[in-house]
């Protein structure tokens, strides 16, 4: 009779150790994939949930959002530039059963396509536009990434260029460029300013030339500029018509009116 208690103890110990072994916990961020048999009957969590030992197994996919560092690689742009290119893409897994059974590893995989997704979009750009143009091409890299890896139940949401290191030659060529170019401007906006003057003092002077007392008196005015302090040059005006008739040939100028 103790015998048999024994053994009921023992059989009931053990079959609890079995019940408590199917025990799952998922936590709020994971999915745990439940294979029967080796098929596939649906995702579970999270919470606490029961499967059944030896039979189902469980499989757990994290479903945060991955931030994915691709490391720089070497391109050649469209104009035969070469450059490194690093950048950093942000995915996570929207469907845990095709993340298990479309892809073996689909961190590894979605690694490997955003670095070589990288090299092919660099190449089918030019440097320059590369350089002005970092929206488009991110949002082109995401829309090719994100196609490729919708099968694997993954969706990248990201892509984004972090940095383009340029040859020492080539960014001295463009700073060069840059400078030639600001000098262009400068040069243009000088002789815009010259054209502007050159046009208000003709208008100036046809002002003046209706009023010859305007003249007499924009003439002292500029001597009160000239006359600065602490200035040992003395500057004494002579009226105009007085040099007139001083000078044989020199008349005053007709008026068209007359």
């Amino acid at each position: 009779m103790e015998f048999l208690l024994v053994c009921c103890g023992s059989i009931g110990f053990i079959g609890l150790l079995f019940l408590l072994s199917g025990l799952r916990i998922v936590t709020e961020y994971e999915k745990g994939v439940i294979f029967r048999l080796g098929r596939v009957v649906g995702a579970r969590g999270p919470g606490l949930f029961f499967i059944i030992p030896i039979v189902e197994q469980m499989q757990v996919i994290d479903m945060r959002t991955v931030t994915l560092d691709v490391p720089p690689q070497d391109c050649i742009t469209r104009d035969n530039v070469t450059i490194r290119v690093n950048a950093i893409v942000y995915y996570r897994v929207v469907d845990p059963q095709r993340s298990v059974v479309q892809i073996k590893n689909y961190n590894l995989a979605t690694a490997q396509l955003a670095q070589t997704t990288l090299r092919s979009v660099v190449g089918q750009v030019e440097l320059d536009d590369l350089l002005a143009e970092r929206e488009r091409i991110n949002e082109e890299l995401q829309n090719i990434i994100d196609e490729a890896t919708d099968p694997w139940g993954v969706k990248v949401s990201l892509v984004e260029i972090k940095d383009v290191e340029l040859p020492t030659s080539m960014q001295r060529v463009m700073a060069r460029q840059a400078e030639a170019d600001r000098e262009r401007r400068a040069k243009v906006i000088h002789a815009e300013g010259e054209l502007q003057a050159a046009m208000q003092l003709r208008q100036a002077a046809a002002q003046m030339s209706q009023e010859p007392i305007a003249l007499q008196l924009r003439y002292l005015q500029t001597l009160t500029e000239i006359a600065a302090e602490n200035n040992s040059t003395i500057i004494f005006p002579l009226p105009i018509d007085i040099v007139q008739g001083l000078i044989p040939g020199l008349t005053r100028p007709s008026n068209p009116s007359q």
